[in-house]
């Protein structure tokens, strides 16, 4: 692998924080594919169809510190 293939670090000037280069192959668009596979997980951690005996007690639970 060449130095041209990797990421690089770029400095921003009056910035405290250096930036990536984009890595190579990707883009900034999330892709179809990333969008199905995030609504499957927050649709699987949101449903209600597997509840537990305790999860009703859970959600009405508040830490000590609040």
């Amino acid at each position: 692998m060449s130095s041209n293939d990797r990421q690089r670090v770029e400095r921003v000037a009056g910035s405290r924080r250096a930036k990536l280069t984009p890595a190579p192959g990707t883009t900034a668009e999330p892709t179809p594919a990333d969008e199905s596979v995030d609504a499957a997980t927050a649709g699987g951690a949101a449903s209600t169809d597997s509840s537990g005996p305790n999860d009703e007690r859970m959600r009405r639970d508040v830490p000590p510190h609040y």
